[in-house]
Order: structure tokens, then sequence, then C-alpha cells
């Protein structure tokens, strides 16, 4: 006998909801609680930007761009993109997206097919592994748990088969904070060339590294452009969550198949939200250092209160998020983020929804204010006593 999701796609129905965004519908209607819970900058986006948007919706400038966006926004992240050494061709080589997010699920629809498996380093952000299943292709999981949290050339070398297609890594990492050293980059990006697999490096928080860390592009080592496929946006390090915009830097080859993708399913990115993001590569980067020592402020204050509090925790070196490890409560991360939220009103996420090596931990997010921040640290630790 049919049901009613025989009527649905199949492997959309065994694709469960997002982890984090569960926890964060519970906030709906409860002002009393203190969320850590998604990564969303307390930031509003800098005025300059603003204005600037503004100003083009006043000259009524509300058409569509090119599928590929704004000429000049490509040639301003091409000039960006040279910062740390990787050379992108603005006209065949980069393409404004939708968020960085639609650029995880269409490089992932251009590069795999059923069948191919795809290696993701985790715990990771909760979208990598459900949209490479949705091509059909199989997630394989590095736990990276046992390696401070990043991905090593030894561990991923053995995961390598001959239907590995490619690697997806993210770094300064959601949910740990990570960052992957150069040495360990540079072996990674061997590898790949090696055995020729794709690397799909999410970037998006690169702007937001602490103390002397420097970011390293892996598609700036040597033969690394021919297999890499760089994400990167606006979100994190310019506070334009709400707008929607982000970007692909890709081989022409690959990025010729990636915009047909973009072109079907959302023709290009908000003509508005495009400008903004010129103006904001241009003129916005005293506005984005502000944010980021503010950041780092709030991380020397929360890494501290974790250890206080006798919790073992990864210092972030990069992004906006703690991971620290809550297993010595005895709890699961699930019952322990579910009794927070009900007993202290403080909302953080499970660290089994970010994949392997998140069970034991929470992830807590401090794009939030100080005061919150102190706050809520407080009522954690009480809960933690309790344990």
């Amino acid at each position: 006998m049919n049901t009613r999701q025989d009527k649905f796609n199949k492997a959309m129905v065994e694709t469960p909801p997002s982890g984090i965004r569960k926890f964060f519908d519970l906030l709906i209607g409860h002002d009393d609680v203190i969320s850590l819970s998604v990564g969303e900058p307390d930031f509003p986006t800098p005025w300059l930007m603003r204005e600037e948007a503004f100003y083009h919706l006043e000259k009524g400038q509300t058409s569509y761009t090119s599928n590929r966006g704004l000429v000049e926004l490509r040639e301003e992240i091409a000039r960006y993109m040279e910062r740390y050494g990787c050379y992108y061709n603005p006209e065949k080589e980069i393409l404004v997206t939708v968020g960085a997010s639609e650029g995880v699920d269409a490089c992932l629809r251009a590069i795999l097919n059923p069948g191919d498996e795809i290696l993701v380093s985790t715990p990771c952000y909760v979208n990598y592994t459900p949209l490479a299943n949705l091509t059909g292709a199989k997630a394989i999981e590095l736990d990276t748990s046992s390696t401070n949290f990043y991905p090593t050339a030894a561990a991923l070398e053995k995961l390598i088969t001959p239907k590995t297609k490619a690697l997806m890594i993210c770094s300064p990492n959601n949910p740990t904070g990570t960052i992957i050293p150069k040495e360990e980059l540079e072996k990674i990006a061997k590898l790949c060339i090696k055995n020729q697999i794709w690397v799909i490096a999410d970037e998006i928080y690169c702007e937001l590294i602490y103390e002397d860390e420097k970011h390293t592009s892996i598609a700036s080592f040597p033969g690394m452009k021919d297999y890499t496929i760089v994400l990167n946006g606006f979100s994190k390090s310019f506070a334009m969550t709400g707008w929607r915009i982000g970007w692909v830097a890709a081989p022409e080859d690959l990025i010729g198949q990636i915009v047909k993708l973009h072109g079907y399913n959302t023709i290009c990115a908000p003509i508005m939200s495009q400008y903004a993001a010129v103006e904001g590569l241009r003129h916005g980067w005293s506005e984005v250092e502000k944010m980021r020592v503010s950041y780092q402020q709030r991380r020397n204050l929360m890494y501290k209160a974790f250890c206080d509090m006798g919790l073992k925790v990864p210092e972030p070196k990069g992004a906006f998020y703690m991971f620290p490890d809550i297993s010595s409560t005895g709890m699961s991360s699930n019952d322990f983020a579910t009794a927070l939220l009900e007993k202290h009103n403080v909302c953080v996420v499970p660290g089994a929804v970010f994949g392997s090596g998140g069970e034991g931990h929470i992830r807590c997010c401090y794009a939030t204010a100080i005061d919150k921040i102190k706050t809520a640290l407080d009522r954690i630790a009480d809960f933690v006593k309790e344990c």
C-alpha cells in the first residue's frame, strides 16, 4: 500500500532537518532565552554598505544581473583573492552566488555522480553531508577529534578509494574554530594532486582569525588551482547574513557547469546585495577589523570561562565558535543541550549534529553581546555543577 511519503523524493525524505535550526526554532516566543546557537553576527551590516544599497535602490536599479554576477563585483573578488596568492579571471573563473550555502550545493551537484565518494572532514557545518548524499554520492566522514580537530594527509590517505571524487574542508572550522596548519594543508594539497581529487575549500571565516595566525588557501599551492573550488562570502566577516551574497572561484570549465545550475535555480544574486558587497570589498575593511577584534575579546572571555568550569575545549584560532567537551557530565550532547535550555534558558547546539567526533561536545557561538555571553556562561557553569 502506498503511503503519503511515497509521493515524495526518497532521498529528500531520508534527509534530516538541520540540527542547528531545530534548536533555533525552540527559541521562538521565548525572549528570556539567551542564544549561543546560530552563527550570526550581532553587528548590523556596516553603514557604508547599507548606504550603497539604498543609493542603487533609489536609482531604480532592481533588475537581474548577469548569471555570473556584476562584473565589478567579480573584479573586486579577484583582487581580494590575490591577497592570498590566488589568481582568478573575474570573467571566467568567479561566480557570485546566493550566499556560500548555494555555492556548496551547486559545486557538489556539478562534480558528483551517483556512486562517487566525497571525504568530509568532521565535525563540520551541517549542510555538507546531506547535500552530498542528495546527489546520490556517498559522504565518507573523517573524524578529526583525535588530531586536534583538523584533517591530516595521513588520515585522509587511508580513506581514499577509486571512487573518491572530492574532499570537503573548512578552515577556520565551524564548529570548532580550529585552523588547518599551513604545513598540513600543503601535504593535503600534494595528496589531492597525486590522486586527482577535487578539494572544496569553505573559507567563509578566513577574515576572522586571531593572534598571529594567518589564513592560507589550499588553492595557492603549486598545481592546486586546477583541483580546488573555493567558497566564500560576506555573511560572516561583513555581517551580511540576510543579504545572501557569496561566491565560488574555480577553474573555468567547472564554473561553466555550475553557472548552468545557478541560472536555472536562482538566476542571480540580488543586485542590491551585490552593490553593497562591492562597496565592502573596496572600503569596508576597517569595519571588518573592528568586528574581528570584538570577537577575539569575546573568545578570550568564553575560553577562560570554560577552562574555569573544568571542561576541555580547543582554543579557537578563527571563526566565532567554541566546542567544549561536556562528556565529563555523563550526558549526551543532545540531552545536555536540551536540559540546559529547559532548566537555565541557554540555547547551544549539540555536537552530534556536526558529524563524527562531535558527540560529547556542544557548540557555543560567541557572536553575541558580551553581557549576554557572561550571563549565559554563568548559567552553564551552574548547570555543569548540577550534573
